[in-house]
């Protein structure tokens, strides 16, 4: 994976992820932003903003809305664009990995959140102390690594195939 040459860590995403993301940017920058205004404009046209639920709803909105595109912005300024990895078993980000954690079977994708789009399947960052302990390791492979809270936890990876959701 490329090194970032500022201090954002940078993130694969497929073609379609970033498209998709880069839309939803463009969409909160510019429509949806002036949307947002215009809510807060109505609201504040009402009279009184220290009980206008409106006005503080459409603020709180505009908040999230600013902090989404901050987001968006710096992920995909820094995101490796590219195709799915090759099917060569190797855990690596984008995969889909199928592991056995502490006796119990999982099964997650390796990588960002925003590849798995609106999917419940479950993501852990290649940061992350599962991901960081996986990484490279194929089926077969066994491992331990130090969860946040202190124990040692044995994973097997049971299969890695590259996530085509």
């Amino acid at each position: 994976m490329p090194v970032s040459t500022n201090s954002a860590p940078v993130a694969w995403l497929t073609q379609e992820s970033y498209d998709r993301l880069k839309a939803e940017l463009e969409h909160l920058s510019g429509p949806g932003r002036t949307e947002v205004v215009a809510r807060i404009e109505q609201a504040r046209s009402e009279g009184d903003l220290k009980e206008n639920g409106g006005y503080h709803a459409a603020k709180e909105e505009q908040g999230k809305s600013e902090a989404r595109i901050r987001q968006l912005t710096a992920l995909l300024e820094n995101a490796h664009v590219g195709e799915a990895p090759e099917d060569n078993g190797i855990v690596e980000p984008g995969m889909l990995v199928h592991a056995r954690i502490a006796g119990d079977d999982a099964t997650f994708l390796l990588g960002s959140r925003e590849v798995a789009g609106d999917t419940d399947i479950d993501v852990y960052s290649e940061k992350s102390p599962l991901g960081a302990a996986i990484q490279g390791k194929k089926a077969g492979d066994k491992v331990t690594y130090t969860a946040p809270n202190g124990k040692d936890i044995e994973v097997e990876v049971l299969s890695a195939k590259p996530y085509v959701g």
